[in-house]
């Protein structure tokens, strides 16, 4: 009875029940903490392996976009020079320069047809116009069907403009 008496002796001190009870308090936070502290370190390595493979994701996305910008300028570059080298073979300079003839051929009927120096400035629009037209599909397409699709209109409308009859000086 001895063993109980000194328990009960330690419980009826108030200092030391609210020492006892502030100790079990604190081992309970104590340990609450600690499973926290694992469920908290858990969930920072997922985010982390998470983070991780979405820059891994992110980064080889990355490398396909310059790969395929790289292939697509090389393109680019190819197609631009194809079209330069199509351009020098004989025959496409002097079908280009037809075009830019009965391009200025049109505007000059258009404008006013008979003056002279009015040829001038429409062959010189028309070269402009094939220029920005060489910059692009949309032109292009434009510049083909108009050369062709515009004149059968033209031609009806306006008899004098049907042909083009150059006097030969050595004739007169």
């Amino acid at each position: 009875m001895e063993g109980t008496s000194w328990f009960s002796s330690i419980l009826g001190n108030p200092f030391l029940r609210g020492l006892l009870i502030g100790l079990l308090i604190a081992v309970a936070l104590w340990i609450r903490s600690v499973f926290k502290i694992r469920q908290i370190s858990a969930e920072t390595k997922k985010l982390r392996e998470h983070l991780h493979t979405k820059l891994e994701i992110d980064s080889a996305d990355n490398e396909r976009r310059k790969r395929e910008a790289e292939q697509l300028k090389s393109e680019r570059d190819n197609l631009r020079n194809m079209i330069q080298v199509l351009n020098q073979k004989s025959g496409k300079q002097e079908i280009r320069q037809a075009q830019i003839y009965q391009k200025a051929a049109e505007i000059m009927f258009e404008k006013s047809p008979g003056f002279a120096p009015a040829w001038q400035i429409t062959l010189k629009e028309a070269e402009e116009e094939m220029r920005s037209a060489e910059k692009g599909i949309l032109p292009f397409i434009k510049r083909m069907t108009s050369s062709t699709g515009s004149t059968a209109p033209a031609q009806q409308d306006k008899p004098q403009a049907k042909t083009l009859e150059l006097e030969d000086p050595a004739a007169s």
